[in-house]
């Protein structure tokens, strides 16, 4: 493994970061105006000079208008654009748009390409990926998985409850997952489905209130009432669902701890300038040792973050599923993530509470990291079930 960064992914990282820190962060202080975060025609002037700048979309193919980087050669470029929640937005590698372009361009046909992927690679729309319903439904075990879509002579029709589908409220078109096949395991019975999110059937109930501010579309809560689709909306093949899905989530886990590592760098960095500046006690917060020892504990877990993902991103990469090393990933970035904010807002003590610093917003909203795309106790258990296999035994 080499852990050096070709020259062309330095001169991107740079540029990059440059574009988040001069661009985008201004627009931190107005996320709370508008419901996304962004207005659309803001979101839209930061994508045009994204393009002009030769930085959108870095992880896309370069036919749809990216830059051609491999999952290995994104790992510095996500950090940079991951500074602010913003930036992932205008580069269009944010969740869970960036997720469903790697499953669309993996898997659709040429047709759904058309109609979905080009759209959306060029930052025109937006999606949603409906699969995590509310109880007695599908959370984290997606074997309880209750939407079901029936075949009707060449159509399907899908009733069923979702909610926390990211980025539906407003999004061109939904990927659904149902049952197909309720006779066999749910892992081998359930579809994916492609829909435009106007089409009959589909009810949007509400965007669920979170912690943590604004994202694009938020999280819906969605009923389907005999959604009508076609054959031809089958995303790969029926009964492929959660082969596919699997595609789709190890990489997305990965571009998360991408992402979220930038953020925690930038709360290091405000915690370190904000104790240097700060005196107390006689001296500066940063002649300490309590105050050193935290940031000296948040640069180290960052750093043995980053080795984690840059391993994790060179297994996949190389045709490994990396399923145990996806796990031990997703649960140190995220919880070291929420360690490094907390210190960062320990440190700056009153100001770090207040809004005049984004840290306590970020805050709230790195709480969710540690829930979506596989709790840290999911991926602990498979964790611990691949370390017991080694010694020949199971765990139930």
């Amino acid at each position: 493994m080499d852990f050096s960064v070709p020259a062309h992914v330095q001169d991107i990282t740079r540029r990059v970061r440059q574009f988040v820190d001069l661009e985008v962060i201004p627009f931190e202080a107005h996320v709370d105006e508008h419901i996304d975060g962004l207005t659309p025609e803001s979101l839209a002037d930061l994508r045009a000079k994204a393009k002009a700048e030769g930085i959108f979309a870095p992880q896309l193919p370069k036919e749809l208008g990216g830059l051609g980087l491999t999952l290995e050669e994104i790992v510095p470029v996500f950090e940079a654009a991951g500074r602010s929640t913003l930036g992932p937005l205008a580069l269009n590698c944010s969740a869970p748009d960036e997720g469903n372009m790697h499953l669309l361009h993996m898997f659709a046909t040429p047709e759904q390409a058309e109609h979905y992927l080009k759209p959306l690679a060029a930052g025109e729309t937006r999606s949603g990926f409906a699969m995590t319903e509310p109880a007695p439904g599908a959370g984290s075990d997606p074997n309880m998985l209750q939407t079901r879509a029936v075949r009707d002579g060449d159509d399907w029709v899908i009733n069923g409850h979702k909610w926390f589908t990211s980025g539906a409220d407003g999004a061109a078109f939904l990927i659904i997952m149902a049952v197909t096949n309720p006779d066999v395991p749910t892992h081998k019975g359930a579809t994916i489905f492609l829909t435009p999110i106007d089409s009959q059937g589909i009810d949007i109930i509400r965007r669920v209130p979170i912690m943590g501010g604004n994202d694009p579309g938020g999280h819906c809560e969605i009923k389907f009432h005999d959604l009508r689709l076609p054959n031809s909306a089958i995303l790969g093949e029926e009964g492929q669902g959660f082969a596919l899905t699997q595609k789709r989530l190890g990489p997305a886990r990965l571009t998360h701890c991408m992402r979220w590592t930038g953020i925690a760098q930038r709360a290091l960095e405000i915690a370190t300038q904000y104790a240097t500046e700060r005196e107390a006690f006689g001296s500066a917060l940063s002649g300490h040792q309590s105050i050193q020892w935290m940031l000296a504990d948040s640069a180290t877990e960052l750093h043995a973050g980053r080795l984690m993902i840059q391993h994790t991103a060179w297994l996949l990469a190389n045709g490994n599923d990396a399923r145990q090393e996806s796990s031990m990933c997703k649960v140190f970035v995220a919880e070291s993530v929420n360690k490094v904010l907390d210190r960062a807002i320990q440190i700056c003590g009153a100001k770090g509470i207040s809004r005049d610093l984004p840290l306590s917003r970020w805050f709230e909203a790195a709480r969710a990291f540690r829930i979506y795309d596989g709790a840290s106790e999911v991926h602990r258990m498979v964790i611990a079930r691949q370390v017991v296999k080694q010694f020949g035994g199971q765990v139930s």
